[in-house]
């Protein structure tokens, strides 16, 4: 009869045991979406006033890169775009000049035209030759051709020296563009955080020099945590994206506590068991990942066990 109670109660803590190891459906750990935030231009921090665990906003000032040697270049950038007015030619003063020869050359041809009309008149009276007449005429073509000649030069020194300038100025252009990058890399040195989260780890220090990158800090959203287990081919066909599982944590001895999650996705690849996990059937040797959407409350950590039972649909 005594060993009778003994097999009764070894089978009764066999069945107890085999009851618990089948209380859940899968395994897996607590894992949330980490963010490496790096500088994208080289340089010295000259703020960064974070702290491992804080908890900052998205698009809050996380960190400020000295931007001094970039606003020294686009001064002497600027400096450059002034000097390239410097070398342009003026063309006003000869335009001037050759203008101020037509209106005398007009002038002149105004009053030959004027001695031309008196002389044929003259002629006609006798009272001048006929050569005197063909010299008024030859002075009239002698000076149309040099006003020809003067109208040529001015277009030609317009022409000439605005294609010179033309040609100076066009550098004008690279270097805008160019101060154009360095305003937008001066943008670049406030670092602004990219999500809400937590502080998870700090790489670098105020004063410290940081090249393109490299990480300054780690963030993650622990308000919003992502269960990763596994599941066998068996199971697969009772889960679905959007349906919500119970997820226990150990609380503390032999305490469990729940949570609520979702299914946020499962892969469509079947991979070898990981050694640290355990699914319903354990002699299982390809699994399937699943992500599971869990609410954090404060007390879920990663790396965090959490065990999965499946809500039957």
């Amino acid at each position: 009869m005594k060993n009778l109670n003994y097999l009764l109660l070894f089978m009764s803590t066999i069945t107890s045991c085999w009851q618990q190891k089948e209380s859940y459906d899968a395994t897996g750990t607590f894992e949330s979406e980490e963010i490496l935030v790096s500088s994208e231009i080289p340089g010295k921090i000259i703020q960064l006033t974070l702290n491992e665990g804080d908890t900052i906003g998205a698009g809050k000032v996380a960190a400020i890169m000295d931007t001094v040697q970039l606003q020294l270049q686009i001064e002497q950038l600027q400096s450059s775009i002034q000097a390239l007015y410097g070398k342009t030619l003026n063309v006003m003063p000869q335009i001037k000049l050759i203008k101020d020869q037509l209106e005398v050359q007009k002038i002149q041809l105004s009053s030959l035209q004027k001695e031309k009309i008196r002389f044929e008149n003259l002629v006609k009276s006798d009272a001048a030759t006929k050569k005197q007449l063909d010299d008024i005429n030859s002075q009239m073509d002698v000076l149309k051709q040099q006003m020809n000649v003067s109208q040529q030069q001015l277009k030609v020194q317009s022409n000439t020296t605005g294609t010179q300038n033309r040609s100076i100025l066009s550098e004008q252009e690279p270097l805008e563009k160019r101060i154009a990058v360095l305003r937008d890399q001066i943008k670049r040195a406030t670092i602004h955080n990219p999500v809400n989260g937590t502080i998870l780890t700090i790489y670098a220090k105020e004063s410290e020099v940081v090249l393109p990158g490299k990480p300054i800090y780690k963030i993650a959203d622990l308000k919003n945590m992502t269960l990763r287990a596994y599941v066998s081919g068996n199971q697969l066909s009772s889960i679905k994206l959007g349906q919500e599982l119970s997820i226990f944590t150990d609380n503390g001895g032999k305490k469990m506590k729940e949570y609520k999650g979702i299914i946020t996705w499962i892969s469509d690849k079947a991979e070898f068991t990981p050694k640290t996990i355990h699914t319903k059937e354990e002699r299982v040797n390809l699994v399937y990942a699943i992500k599971v959407s869990v609410e954090n409350d404060g007390y879920l950590k990663l790396g965090m066990y959490g065990e999965i039972r499946l809500n039957k649909q």
